[in-house]
């Protein structure tokens, strides 16, 4: 069944309560993407002093920063407020910007992009894990998150294209530091609206667990070699590329020696493939493994273009292409991910991948601006293209094996009310199986069900 005919198939009622919750959320989204420097970024750091090398410095430096906070976000976001951590993302980009916009060398500069390490680790599966359970709390299940993530990509595509555009206006008017300062306003309204979406509570209504326990089924679940680790592993080698093209993207504008005012529609380009790619990933047969061969081969053979080339139209298509095709990746590997997941965990899993991203990063920006200092931004453009390559093949691996599902519909009420019956085998294997699945989530119960089964040994016992 497709993921249109079941939203058809919805009550009229939880599909617009979805879409009236989700509105602050939608503006939200798009005033943080409203980030005015990113087009004028590589410009401006040329004007103050970065090499390639350096600039491979810098974004070792925030993706550095990303694994250290974003997975303790995570926990923190299940633990206290997901929409609050979200907010804290945003004020971070503030302050990011302000620092970036006052830098006139390398080392104050570095400084923001700590603050940029930062927001990415505190915004990171924040937002996803917001929509699917608000989808889970509404409707019932999240069957319908790739659509609804797919909205969600397409205003943030939408805002990092607007602010890409009017960075390239800006810059060409005033200078490129004037676009960090322009940055400020707008995402410190995204941190207001943050407070106006009524966050779900899902992830709050199950047991209660220390932080000592969510720690350790939160690293369980992410060390699922079953369920998690495949998918993990794809949006880690997916995402790596995407940052790569995102990060020394222009870099190739710069070799070519393009005009200054080009930066601006090039880098909306490249984001505007966020908003594309995320309502084209809702129209991809992802259980057809043909569908999903061509799309490995056209983002290899994408990636492959930019070593070679020295066109400028061929660059910026290619470039295009191969980032539509890896953000389609990754909202599937995220949608893979959420259903393998409990609630009471799923931003502390999602940042924990996010965490692999950024772990995988911080010496694959070293590499590749060392060889694009070395022997040019082209010839290193094969670095990329061998990234791309593995994530086609493990996305085709996936294909074959079927998503799992984590279970939401018996909690730890319903476990505790069970626990006689199931400590004492007197129950139908299915409701048995469904108590056990619970357990492995949650080390409370387990805990709870081992307490009740030693009892009745001693009673037996007595007897």
């Amino acid at each position: 069944m497709s993921i249109a005919t079941e939203t058809a198939q919805r009550p009229a009622p939880a599909l617009h309560a979805v879409a009236r919750r989700l509105r602050p959320l939608h503006a939200a989204v798009f005033l943080q993407a409203l980030v005015i420097w990113f087009a004028a970024e590589k410009l401006f750091l040329s004007e103050i002093g970065f090499t390639p090398a350096a600039i491979g410095l810098m974004a070792a430096v925030y993706a550095g920063v990303v694994p250290l906070v974003e997975f303790p976000s995570g926990i923190l976001a299940d633990r206290w407020s997901r929409r609050g951590v979200f907010a804290v993302a945003c004020a971070s980009m503030a302050v990011c910007s302000l620092v970036g916009g006052l830098s006139n060398g390398v080392g104050l500069y570095l400084v923001s992009a700590v603050f940029l390490g930062i927001t990415l680790a505190m915004q990171s599966g924040t937002v996803d894990s917001m929509v699917y359970d608000l989808l889970v709390e509404e409707t019932g299940d999240g069957s319908d998150f790739t659509r609804r993530i797919g909205r969600v990509r397409l205003l943030e595509g939408l805002g990092l294209t607007a602010g890409a555009l009017l960075g390239g206006v800006l810059s060409e008017v005033t200078s490129p530091r004037t676009t960090y300062f322009a940055t400020i306003p707008p995402v410190l309204a995204a941190a207001a609206l943050a407070f106006v979406f009524r966050e779900p509570q899902l992830h709050r209504s199950e047991h209660r667990l220390s932080l000592r326990e969510q720690l350790s089924v939160t690293v369980g679940t992410i060390a699922d070699r079953g369920a998690v680790l495949p998918v993990l592993l794809l949006g880690a080698v997916a995402g790596v590329a995407v940052q790569l093209v995102f990060e020394f993207g222009p870099l190739w504008l710069v070799a070519l020696a393009v005009p200054a005012v080009l930066f601006g529609p090039h880098w909306a380009a490249l984001t505007g493939t966020l908003a594309v790619g995320g309502v084209l990933a809702a129209r991809v047969p992802w259980h057809r493994t043909g569908a999903l061969v061509i799309l490995g081969v056209v983002m290899t053979v994408a990636s492959a273009v930019t070593a070679v080339s020295h066109s400028l139209a061929a660059l910026v298509v290619a470039q295009v292409v191969l980032l539509l095709a890896l953000v389609m990746v990754g909202i599937h590997a995220s949608q893979r991910l959420h259903d393998a997941t409990p609630s009471h965990v799923r931003a502390g899993v999602a940042s924990g991948a996010g965490t692999v991203v950024w772990l995988s990063f911080v010496p694959a920006a070293l590499v590749f601006g060392a060889v694009a200092e070395a022997v040019g931004v082209h010839r290193a453009g094969w670095l990329l293209t061998g990234l791309v390559a593995a994530s086609a093949v493990i996305l085709l691996r996936l294909a074959v094996a079927p998503p799992a599902e984590a279970d939401e519909g018996l909690g730890c009420a319903e476990v505790a009310e069970l626990a006689t019956a199931y400590a004492d085998d007197e129950m139908p294997p299915a409701m048995a199986a469904a108590v056990s699945e619970h357990r492995r989530f949650c080390p409370g119960c387990d805990r709870y069900v081992g307490q009740v089964r030693e009892l009745l040994r001693g009673l037996a016992a007595l007897r």
